[in-house]
């Protein structure tokens, strides 16, 4: 009777074969390459996806505590309507290392790369989300408590789109923008977003795209002007913020706290880090050519913004302001439970260096209104004004006094930004010492700075 000997070359080939086949699966551009059949098959446990291309037109799921997903591979997603991978409902699961893409022709998508709803404890490891261009977010995360996102790569995530603010009263009106973000954060606690790498290399806000898409232009107006919209904006039907979207941000102010963003590089970004959280620490990070560097706003206390390098900012690097979500404390009354402060303020600014400001890619767009350090006016009346805050050891180096002089020239060029701070006259308790600012063409301040 016929056999196979094991030690034929022949049949040792076959059992390799065999054996590779049964771990990998089908071939990496057969669709579907069975990653999401393996994480059902396993739940609880970590699927390895190999070197290749896999393609996909339906969002991966991960659904299952412990579970996860790691390897050399790069998954594509060649459906635009859809997620690349879907995170929901689960604890301690770990991704790492693959990377997550579009098909060529299908970059341009109104969904996420990346989302992640209701996790604790989910670790996003050294993954890389290219060219998912959205007016959302290429990672985005939800009411979720423990995430750490750590030594990630995203790249290329903005695109062309209109920002309809028609519904709110308080702008009444859409426009045409670059919009997109990075790193989205809402409605959650305990989250560190530490050694990533957040970079623009296409949709730059230079004149020639600006003009060749119409940005800032109106599409849209309701028959009322917004409540906190100038006459000027109104009757023009134009903004000059047409680059929206933030590199990182934690917003739901009321509800995200506990938040780290510790050692990143940001570049090309419209605003670098945008802040609407309690409790932050943001320092040790690389925000060069944003034209916001960073802003805390709507009810974001005791943040701690510390050690980070400032470059190529254009509006202002860093700024505090009360915005239109923050309120004060309220008893209870008529049936209702009494309400928390949602309130700016109680933080601290300290050892920061800003460089280069008004030297960015959209420096033509503001023409030197910017200030390096900006604490701002609350956005309506019943907003608390920003209070307490300590500034402390920062450097606002004006880079203009070094051209002229290596350039030879006759006199000093003039700083890019008329003050190096500016104050709202409602804001309270700031206490500024040991800083180092290179006044702008008007001085160091509006108003003398508090000790």
């Amino acid at each position: 009777m016929p056999h196979t000997c094991i030690a034929c070359p022949l049949a040792q080939l076959l059992i390799i074969l065999l054996a590779l086949s049964g771990t990998r699966g089908a071939e990496p551009n057969d669709p579907p390459f069975s990653i999401q059949a393996a994480l059902d098959a396993s739940p609880g446990t970590m699927v390895h996806v190999p070197a290749g291309d896999h393609l996909i037109s339906a969002p991966l799921r991960l659904h299952h505590d412990h579970s996860g997903l790691y390897g050399e591979g790069r998954i594509i997603q060649q459906n635009p309507e859809v997620p690349i991978l879907i995170i929901q409902d689960s604890r301690d699961v770990t991704v790492r290392g693959l990377t997550l893409t579009r098909a060529k022709d299908n970059e341009i998508t109104r969904a996420e790369g990346v989302v992640a709803i209701k996790c604790r404890d989910l670790v996003l490891d050294g993954i890389r989300v290219i060219n998912n261009r959205t007016r959302s977010a290429a990672i985005a995360i939800r009411e979720s408590q423990g995430t750490d996102i750590r030594d990630c790569r995203v790249r290329n995530y903005m695109c062309l789109t209109i920002d309809d603010r028609t519904n709110s009263p308080d702008w009444g009106y859409a426009f045409n923008c670059i919009d997109g973000t990075g790193i989205a954060v809402s409605y959650s606690q305990g989250t560190s977003i530490t050694g990533c790498r957040v970079v623009e290399e296409d949709l730059l806000p230079t004149r020639e795209i600006q003009q060749k898409h119409g940005l800032g232009k109106f599409v849209k107006k309701n028959p009322q002007k917004g409540t906190i919209v100038s006459q000027k904006t109104w009757g023009e039907e134009f903004v000059s913020n047409w680059h929206q979207g933030s590199a990182i941000i934690v917003t739901a102010p009321e509800s995200s706290d506990l938040t780290r963003i510790l050692n990143n590089h940001i570049e090309n970004a419209a605003q670098g880090v945008d802040l609407h959280s309690d409790h932050v620490i943001l320092s040790g990070n690389v925000i060069n050519n944003s034209f916001m560097g960073m802003k805390a706003m709507h009810g974001s206390r005791n943040v701690i913004i510390t050690g980070n390098q400032f470059i190529k900012n254009d509006l202002w690097s860093i700024g505090l302001m009360p915005g239109a979500s923050s309120h004060g404390a309220a008893p209870a009354a008529e049936g209702k439970p009494a309400t928390p402060p949602n309130v700016d303020g109680g933080s601290i600014i300290a050892n920061n260096i800003i460089s280069d400001f008004g030297r960015g890619h959209s420096a033509w767009v503001w023409e030197g209104q910017g200030t390096p350090i900006r604490f701002d006016n609350r956005q309506k009346p019943h907003n608390p004004p920003l209070a307490d805050v300590v500034i402390q050891g920062n450097v606002i180096y004006d880079s203009d006094r070094d051209e002229a002089a290596v350039a030879g020239t006759e006199g000093q060029a003039k700083p890019k930004y008329e003050y190096a701070v500016r104050i709202a006259t409602e804001a309270q308790g700031l206490h500024f010492s040991g800083n180092l600012f290179h006044p702008g063409r008007s001085g160091v301040s509006n108003i003398p700075l508090p000790p």
